[in-house]
Parts: structure tokens; C-alpha cells; sequence
């Protein structure tokens, strides 16, 4: 039988005590074993994962170029999450009353709101900067304080919103059964009746809805750029490298179309149904079984975000999996990405990031190859020269910077 557990706030102020057949047990519940057990992997996973990719930013000046920038930045907002929210809002679904305090309570409520802005903004940030990166590759290079000015104000944006959660997170009391007094963390003030339905809708809003969209945009415009570009390609490219190059695009517009759709997953259920549950007039009627389950899922979809980010640029990237395996894995040895710059008389390059990190250029087939590799940890640059059939002197100057999707190239003739 169904139960409201602790999150639902305006259940309790509407509803201060329950019938005894509603009630049941906490140690009668599945959500009671199964939840602390999602979050105690995301917990694992999260920390590693993210750990990982703060250590090797830090440690590694090399990696610091601009996608890497807002990775490190989507790192700390997980990592804050998991540290100050994951351990203690488990035990929601765990224990009747909250068993940490005000204290706690405002802490993990702003800790998440914060994380919760810095990763969705951070996210439109970087689909707006890898569009850029896709149309005008060389743009980027004149630009390389940019992603950190705009990490600093993407977090001070999240703190900026994040004040009301400061501001009003309280512990209150609900009666839920025969004479039984629990404590409850709400991050509504008690007696605003209109607030919860606000904020919930603000959030809902600013937190995904137009996030969503922007990424959405930025996203559609560049498989569009990459779908667009293998009809661009010179006659005179051998039809394997033509296949190639069209597949390499095709697979980097169904890559970031993933990410949209993971981000999607995540935070829709959580949303959709808060929405409904404070701005339905029946929503406390109507509240069963299914949509209790499907408030637990979301829920724990939510925060299961904090953790999927490592785990998808370990599969996709060659380079963090080595940093991985480094790290985590006690595997030493120098990385070794390829970067295959295919230069064409005009010196104009298309970049397209793949897992091994190889930044690609149209050539004809009388024209040179140049391939260079990058030491390990290395800000190194390897300027390249070599001459084509009609004895122009190609110069290319590479940034070793490849990290995670990014190589920084650019490409003079003389």
C-alpha cells in the first residue's frame, strides 16, 4: 500500500495524519533496500569517475584547452553533488525521519541546486562551444581565456539561483501514523502555500526547459554542419577516404545526439513529475502505487546524471581511458594519440573529434601527409613543415592540448 514519503511536502501540510490502512512500513518497502543500494554506486562510480578527470586536469597542464575546461567544471558540479547530497538524501527513501539536521538539510538542498545550474549550464556552454569549433575551428585558438571566463560565470549564475534554496531550506514535522511525529527536509518555507508551485515551475524552466532547447539548437545545427560537409568533399578524394570521412561525421552527429537524449532521460521523469504533483489540483488524489514508483525513479535518475558523464567519455575517448587506466587502474605508459593532418593547397581544415582524437584535413592525393605525435602531459608544440607537388611550404602548428574530443591545429601556408 502506498505511503507519501518525506519529499512530499504539501501532502503532509494538507494531510497531518494518516489512515492506518495507508501506512506502510519502511522495512516492508523495496524502495527501502533498493534505493540505498542505486546510490551507493553512483556514489562509487561518481567519485572515481570524476575524481579521475579533476586529477588529470590538474595535474596535467597540457589537457587544459577549451572543452576540457568545461569537463573539469562539469566534474566539480557532480563531485559536489555526490559529496554533500548523495550520502544524506538516501536515506529518504530509507528512514521516516530526516536524521541530519537543519544544518544538512540546507547544506545538501543548496549543494544541489548549485550542481544542478553548473551542469546544465555548463552543458549549453559546451554545445555552444563545440558548434563553434565544428564551423570556425581557428576561431578558438584567438579565444583560449573564454571557457574559463565563462566557467567562473557560469558558477556564479548557479550560486545565484541557488540563494533562494539557501535562504528557506528547513526541517519541519509531519504526523504520519496513530501518534508518530517525523522530521522532514523541504526546501519550501513553511505557510507559503503559492511557493512550492512557483519554484517547482522556475526550476523546471530554468534548470531544463530552455537549457534543453539551446543544446538542442546547437546540437541540430552541427549534425547539420557534419552531415552537410560530406557532401563538400572534393572529386578527388579516393572513394575509401570519402566513406571514411562521411561515416567519422555521421558518428560524431549520432554521438552528441546521445548526449542530448541522455540528458533528456535523466531529468524528465524528476521534472515531469514534480511539475505535476504541485501545480495538478488532483495530484494528491490521484497519487498510487505506480506514480510513487515512477517518483523514485526519477529520483534516483536525477542524481544517476552526477555519475554517467566519466563512464560515457571513458567509451567514447581513447585518451581519458588511458588517463583511466593510469590512474585507476595501475597501467603506466605514455599515451600515444595520432593526429593525421591531410592539408589541401588552401590550408583550410575541417576538424571532426573522434575517440583517437584525430583532427583530419582534405588533401588531394598529389599533395603531402604530415603525421605528428604528442608526449605525454605534454603542453609541447611540434610545428610541422612539409612541401606539396607545387612547392608550396606548408607549415603546421599543433598545441598538443588533446584531451577528451579536442585537438587544437592550425594550418599557414608560406
Amino acid at each position: 500500500m502506498y505511503t507519501p514519503t518525506s519529499t512530499n511536502i504539501s501532502y503532509f501540510e494538507d494531510n497531518s495524519t494518516l489512515f492506518d490502512s495507508e501506512y506502510t512500513p519502511y522495512k516492508d518497502r523495496v524502495e527501502t533496500y533498493l534505493v540505498p543500494f542505486i546510490f551507493a554506486i553512483i556514489f562509487i562510480v561518481g567519485v572515481l569517475g570524476n575524481g579521475t578527470l579533476v586529477i588529470v586536469y590538474v595535474r596535467h597542464r597540457g589537457m587544459r584547452n577549451a572543452p576540457n575546461t568545461y569537463i573539469f567544471s562539469l566534474a566539480l558540479a557532480d563531485l559536489l553533488v555526490i559529496l554533500i547530497c548523495v550520502p544524506f538524501v538516501s536515506t529518504i527513501y530509507t528512514l521516516e525521519s530526516w536524521p541530519w539536521g537543519e544544518v544538512i538539510c540546507r547544506l545538501s538542498e543548496t549543494g544541489k541546486d548549485i550542481s544542478i545550474g553548473v551542469s546544465v549550464f555548463t552543458l549549453t556552454a559546451l554545445s555552444a562551444e563545440r558548434y563553434c569549433a565544428i564551423v570556425n575551428p581557428f576561431r578558438k585558438l584567438q579565444l583560449r581565456k573564454l571557457p574559463l571566463v565563462c566557467a567562473t560565470f557560469i558558477w556564479a549564475a548557479a550560486l545565484l539561483f541557488a540563494a533562494p534554496a539557501a535562504i528557506f531550506s528547513n526541517t519541519s514535522t509531519a504526523h504520519i501514523h496513530n501518534n508518530v511525529t517525523i522530521l522532514y527536509c523541504s526546501p519550501y518555507p513553511p505557510g507559503w502555500t503559492n511557493y512550492p508551485k512557483w519554484m517547482t515551475l522556475a526550476k523546471a524552466l530554468i534548470y531544463y526547459a530552455l537549457p534543453l532547447l539551446v543544446i538542442a539548437f546547437f546540437y541540430v545545427l552541427m549534425a547539420q554542419r557534419l552531415l552537410a560537409s560530406t557532401k563538400e568533399m572534393p572529386g578527388a578524394l579516393h572513394a575509401g577516404q570519402g566513406e571514411a570521412q562521411a561515416k567519422a561525421r555521421k558518428s560524431v552527429a549520432c554521438m552528441v545526439l546521445i548526449f542530448v537524449i541522455v540528458f533528456f532521460i535523466c531529468f524528465l521523469p524528476y521534472h515531469a513529475l514534480e511539475m505535476w504533483f504541485y501545480l495538478s489540483p488532483t495530484a494528491q488524489s490521484d497519487y498510487n502505487d505506480w506514480i510513487h514508483a515512477m517518483r523514485i525513479m526519477g529520483f534516483c535518475l536525477s542524481f544517476l546524471n552526477s555519475c554517467v558523464n566519466p563512464v560515457a567519455l571513458y567509451c567514447v575517448s581513447g585518451v581519458f581511458r588511458q588517463h583511466f587506466n593510469r590512474y585507476l587502474c595501475c597501467r603506466r605508459g605514455a599515451l600515444h594519440p595520432t593526429c593525421s593532418s591531410r592539408l589541401s593547397r588552401t590550408a583550410i581544415c575541417e576538424t571532426s573529434f573522434r575517440s583517437t582524437q584525430r583532427l583530419r584535413c582534405n588533401r588531394n592525393p598529389t599533395e603531402s601527409v604530415v603525421i605528428s605525435n604528442y608526449d605525454y602531459g605534454s603542453k609541447k608544440k611540434n610545428n610541422l613543415i612539409s612541401r606539396n607537388s607545387d612547392g608550396v611550404t606548408i607549415m603546421t602548428i599543433r598545441d598538443s592540448n588533446d584531451f577528451l574530443t579536442d585537438v587544437n591545429e592550425k594550418c599557414i601556408n608560406r
